[in-house]
């Protein structure tokens, strides 16, 4: 086992680390990116932060949703709502003129609010799975079950999205987004402001999520994942805990939503969909389950290498994006952090072994009773 010392060590290597990411990205990628690269980032960024939500239920709680898209996509839309009320002003979006809409519906009226659209943003998303998750988890549905019925519920709100040409503008969506808090969305300067934005939440949400699977919650979250009668039996409710951070994940979700429509100008039901969702499962996979560097790693390599090899190779670039995934399944069924640490771990423990065979009597493991040592090298 680690000491205490090498323990307090290795934490402030971690964050000294994490700090001198933070200085990399807020102050010398902006220096050294185009104005196109930098706004790609940021839209990544907000992936990431998706990635450590669902990195939070599934990797230390083992509750696998295929929904997250849902969340992602319904704190875009609330926030879309809003920037498009600004940019008419307060007065109908365009697309309501085109099919014969009279009057502002009641729905938009609060979104032209930003605090409103904020809240909503994030605090619908967290309703929505709070519910769900409660009703479901209290009827002890869980593993390929519970991921179904996420994966549904995402597929029915997206048909329903697409329905609704006169409220939201149906498969069109909400588009042109112009401007945000009166600002140019178009403007570098409101790039930048958008890219640092999403630097400093992304960088919040780690750290509330360090926070979170360190603290006695988190140990909760991962008995639960390992066992969950067991938690049952010592007195906790297993449903609650899980309906609380499956909540917190959608929050989360609906953060980085609220993030990516004024960097993207557009969101559309599209964007809700299934495959989205699986994606994001992807994205932690590849990076390393029960890691949230690993859900960060993972969700930014495979959408840095999408947008590589699909300006590369535009004709089969999904085929090669395939393979990848199916290479990095087989070759590494931990994820890339995850083979990373374990490799880590056998190399020590190796090492380890090999000290405690040439060590001297006296010195190993701090014992100098030669009898001892002797009784536990004779073979049983």
């Amino acid at each position: 086992m680690l000491s205490q010392s090498k323990i307090l060590s290795m934490s402030k290597l971690r964050w000294i680390v994490f700090a001198l990411c933070g200085v990399i990205c807020l102050f010398v990628l902006p220096q050294v990116l185009s104005e196109f690269q930098l706004n790609l980032l940021g839209r990544f960024f907000t992936y990431a932060i998706i990635a450590l939500g669902l990195d939070l239920i599934w990797g230390y709680t083992g509750m696998l949703s295929l929904g997250q898209g849902l969340y992602f996509g319904l704190g875009a839309y609330c926030f879309a709502m809003y920037l498009k009320l600004e940019q008419s002003r307060g007065a109908m979006p365009d697309f309501m003129q085109l099919y014969g809409v009279l009057e502002l519906p009641g729905l938009w009226k609060p979104f032209q609010s930003p605090v409103f659209a904020i809240a909503a943003a994030i605090g619908v998303p967290m309703l929505i799975a709070g519910v769900l998750g409660y009703m479901v988890f209290r009827s002890r549905i869980q593993g390929v079950y519970f991921s179904l019925i996420t994966q549904a519920l995402t597929a029915i709100v997206s048909l329903l999205l697409i329905g609704q040409q006169q409220l939201i503008n149906g498969t069109n969506g909400l588009t042109d987004l112009s401007t945000i808090f009166g600002f140019r969305l178009k403007d570098g300067s409101t790039k930048l402001a958008l890219y640092i934005a999403t630097v400093i939440a992304l960088g919040a949400i780690f750290i509330l999520c360090r926070w979170i699977v360190n603290s006695r919650f988190g140990r909760l979250l991962m008995a639960v994942r390992d066992d969950e009668n067991r938690v049952r039996f010592a007195g906790y409710n297993p449903a609650k805990i899980k309906a609380i951070v499956f909540a917190l994940s959608a929050g989360i979700a609906g953060l980085a939503g609220i993030l990516f429509v004024p960097q993207v100008g557009i969101i559309s039901p599209a964007a809700l969909g299934i495959a989205p969702s699986i994606e994001i499962v992807i994205w932690v996979a590849v990076g390393g389950r029960a890691s949230l560097v690993g859900a960060i790693i993972g969700a930014l390599i495979v959408n840095i290498g999408k947008s590589t090899i699909s300006t590369a190779y535009p004709d089969i670039w999904q085929l090669i994006m395939g393979a990848l995934f199916v290479g990095v399944v087989l070759l590494f069924p931990s994820g890339i952090l995850g083979t990373i640490n374990s490799s880590i771990a056998t190399l020590m423990r190796r090492r380890k072994a090999g000290s405690n065979e040439t060590a001297l009597p006296a010195e190993r493991e701090g014992t100098t009773d030669m009898v001892a040592y002797a009784a536990e090298q004779k073979p049983i």
